[in-house]
This record gives structure tokens, sequence and C-alpha cells, in this order.
């Protein structure tokens, strides 16, 4: 099984640069399924119906979200209505969508779970024992955690703490890709951050004089994403079906 996960989608210039050259990376690298996360593929930040769709449409088969999946309230009813959009697990009992979603490919199923980090972050449920319940209480091939967290060793600590349970442990939310990918024990692929889609002259997908403007005057800043080049951003898994594990993880870089 071989599966491909793509770093945080950066508004509408990451979605144009994604549909270009996914559906060929695709076919090229034999790819059974793939992962991405979306909370920034919305103009303006957040994700809607309308970003999520175009994800989708463009060969995504479940769409991670993180500290922004619910900063657009045109979202609601859509991640009712569309399971494979997910959203941080941990958040408190009552919160709109799923935290998780069993892809079901026919001859194998991955159950992909998303969860928030607490360093710097707003106060959420542990990580940890919420990635243990849902591992516990759903049964799939594989599975895959995206952890959408700010401090690197959280999500090391993470990485380690899922070896033998999951497949894989990816690190979301920073937008620089790391190039600490490994296997963590001959076990469960792993990376700190997988890195973003989207313009390549940016500060994480923002326009430099915007955030430049912002740390220099501590005045309200719009911050808006740039035209021009762009890369994607994301590592690609072979995972053994006989014992769940990670084989091998490839990290790349699409400009």
């Amino acid at each position: 099984m071989r599966v491909m996960i793509i770093g945080d989608v950066v508004g509408q210039p990451g979605c144009d640069f994604l549909r270009k050259r996914l559906p060929a990376f695709k076919r090229e690298k034999k790819v059974d399924a793939v992962i991405c996360n979306g909370e920034n593929s919305a103009i303006g930040n957040g994700i809607l119906p309308q970003s999520a769709n175009f994800l989708f449409d463009s060969g995504v088969d479940v769409i991670t979200g993180g500290n922004h999946s619910f900063k657009r309230r045109e979202i609601q009813d859509y991640i009712e209505e569309h399971p494979d959009l997910i959203r941080p697990a941990n958040y408190p009992p009552g919160v709109y969508g799923n935290g998780w979603y069993r892809l079901d490919l026919g001859n194998a199923s991955i159950l992909v779970i998303n969860v928030l980090g607490q360093a710097f972050m707003d106060p959420m449920d542990d990580p940890f024992r919420t990635c243990d319940r849902i591992i516990s209480e759903v049964k799939a091939d594989f599975v895959i955690v995206d952890f959408h967290a700010e401090a690197t060793g959280e999500k090391m600590a993470l990485g380690y703490y899922l070896c033998g349970k999951a497949s894989a442990g990816v690190g979301t939310h920073t937008h620089v890709q790391t190039a600490d990918e490994q296997i963590i024990d001959g076990k469960t692929g792993y990376i700190s951050d997988l890195g973003m889609t989207g313009p390549i002259r940016s500060i994480l997908g923002t326009l430099p004089e915007d955030i430049v403007r912002k740390m220099t005057t501590h005045l309200p800043t719009r911050f808006n994403v740039p035209d021009g080049p762009c890369k994607m951003e994301g590592v690609i898994l072979d995972l053994d079906k006989k014992t769940g594990n990670c084989t091998k993880i490839e990290r790349f870089q699409l400009r």
C-alpha cells in the first residue's frame, strides 16, 4: 500500500498548484490514497465548502484540519455531511464533525486521525489518549495520524508514543518541511512537519511584506496569499498490510 500525505494547502494558489501537479504525480508514484491538510485552503484562511470540494475533485481522498478548521462558519454543515473531511479529534464533545475517518479501498482500509497539540495552542484534550481511544475503537489495516502542533518536541513525543500502534505519525501546522523523516524502531513512519503547498516567495504562505509589517509595527495587518511560483510538499509512505508497519518514507518537494 502506498499513501501520499500533503502538507498544509494555502489559499487559491496552493489549491491550483495541487490540482496542476497531483494527478500526474499520483500516477508516477503509483499512489493508492492521498491525504492532505486543508485547514488553510480557503481564500482568507480556514476551509470552505468550495475549497474542500476543489481538493477532493483534484484527487484528494481525505482532508485533515487543525486550529483553523472552524474559522469559517460556512463549513459547519459541510463537515457534518462529509465524513472524509475531518477536524482534530481532541476538540471538546459536541463540536461539529468527526476527528477520524476510515478510508476503505477495497483491498485495505486506512484509519486517518487528526489531533491538535497542546503546547502553544488553545487548550484541548490529551492527544495521546485521544489517539489510543480511537485506535482501540476503530479497526483498520493501517493507522495514520496528522498531528497538528506547534512544538517539534511534542510532535516527536507523539511519534514515539504511536510506535507500533500506528503506521505513521506526521506533523503539520508550521508549514516548514523538516528533514527528519524516519521509521521509528522499524515500525512507524514519522516526520516533524510535512511542509506546505503554496507560494514559494512567502512566509508560511503569506505575503512577506504583510508579516514584516506586523512584526515591525505591531499594528493590525491583513495577511494576503501572494501569487507567483508554488511548491507542493509532503511524504509518500509504503505500508505493509501484514504488519501494518511503514517500510519506507520518502519526502518530496515539487516546484
